[in-house]
């Protein structure tokens, strides 16, 4: 069995979507996803310093994105499992049929703002506890009157609060333990971010959300969550609360995982995954950082994926609008056509002009779900695409 990971806040580097924009329809599909984000995803990716990219509200919305352009480039219906760190989980929520991926990136676009306000309203941060026993190290933490944000495990624990307290913490360190300040803007995952929860639950109340297609991991507590509704509201709720990726590890041990894919930009949670299960059975694992790593990720899922001789499936896209106006499909298209991904399938009339509605995926126009002249909103389906996938 295979896992596709999604890596979260901190795994971020300088230009590293630059060589994705090189594939067809990766930038316009970043163009689209930046309108739904309301930041440049593009720009950040390709032109962003540190300082730009570590901040929250961009820096979300361009791992979720990234994630999913990249998994984009795989055969994902031979993957057995998804799972994401943080912001991460978003994506992997997308990549098990949950959301849509226009659903994932709006969220995190909601999920970044929001969270960066909380973290201004007062002075919190974040520092991480390596190595030690982790029960000494969790009582150290309830001992400064902070919180646990993430058990990484492999000795890595991240405790969150009060900057004062924190730094309480690193001059007194647990047994064995060293401290490290994380250059964040606030303690993510406890209840100082609860403004950003309530924020994000009303938007999430509008979301409309599938059955999973494949086992999903939640970060709560590691365990495969069966209902769509049930995981949107675990998204919401892991705002304040911790991230237990020492879990999720547990549950992809559990689940026989064999291999491991990481979705760029790749290699923080790898590296994870090497230390933590070393001791029972390493699975095999490629970092997807350039599309040069497509390759060895599609070996892999060959080899550790879903059998061979499965029965053919279809998979459907739905193309949305990116404006609100009114709908007119390209006039030489009809159902049952072949359509190639990064092609113009219709325009959205908008007071401003004309804005071009684009597939992001190759396959057949299997069902118009908006005609000439119809009204349409942001987000709103406008065509489905599928083609068969063996």
């Amino acid at each position: 069995m295979l896992a596709v990971l999604s890596p979260g806040q901190g795994s971020q580097k300088p230009g590293f979507l630059t060589p994705w924009l090189d594939l067809p329809g990766a930038e316009a599909r970043l163009r689209w996803w930046s309108a739904l984000a309301g930041v440049d995803l593009v720009r950040l990716g390709t032109e962003g310093d540190s300082d730009e990219i570590r901040d929250t509200a961009r820096t979300q919305p361009l791992l979720v994105a990234a994630a999913l352009l990249a998994a984009e480039q795989l055969p994902m219906y031979d993957v057995g499992v998804t799972v994401g760190h943080s912001v991460g989980e978003l994506a992997a929520t997308a990549l098990a049929g949950v959301l849509s991926p226009e659903a994932a990136v709006t969220l995190a676009g909601v999920r970044g703002r929001e969270m960066a306000a909380a973290c201004a309203l007062e002075p919190t941060g974040m520092a991480a506890l390596l190595g030690g026993e982790a029960a000494e190290l969790l009582a150290a933490v309830e001992a400064h009157e902070l919180y646990l944000a993430n058990h990484n495990g492999a000795g890595q624990l991240v405790a969150a609060g009060a900057v004062d307290r924190l730094a309480k913490l690193a001059a007194d360190p647990p047994g064995g333990a060293r401290v490290r300040t994380l250059q964040v803007a606030g303690a993510f995952h406890t209840p100082y971010m609860a403004p950003a929860e309530a924020a994000l639950n009303a938007v999430a109340a509008g979301i409309t959300t599938a059955e999973p297609t494949r086992i999903l991991l939640s970060n709560l507590d590691g365990a495969a969550v069966n209902h769509g509704r049930e995981m949107l509201r675990r998204l919401v709720r892991q705002v304040t609360a911790p991230v237990r990726w020492d879990l999720c590890m547990r549950g992809l041990a559990d689940l026989g995982v064999t291999a491991v894919i990481e979705l760029p930009p790749a290699g923080t949670l790898a590296g994870l995954v090497k230390r933590e299960l070393k001791g029972t059975g390493l699975p095999e694992i490629v970092t997807l950082n350039t599309p040069d790593d497509l390759a060895a990720a599609r070996d892999l899922i060959a080899r550790h994926g879903a059998p061979s001789g499965h029965e053919p499936t279809m998979q459907f896209r739905v193309v949305v609008a990116a404006a609100a106006g009114t709908f007119a499909p390209a006039a030489d298209l009809g159902e049952g056509d072949t359509i190639d991904s990064g092609q113009v399938i219709g325009q959205v009339i908008t007071r401003r002009g004309a804005v071009d509605v684009t597939a992001h995926g190759s396959g057949v126009l299997t069902e118009w779900l908006a005609h000439h002249d119809d009204p349409v909103a942001p987000g709103q389906p406008l065509a489905r695409i599928g083609g068969q996938l063996s």
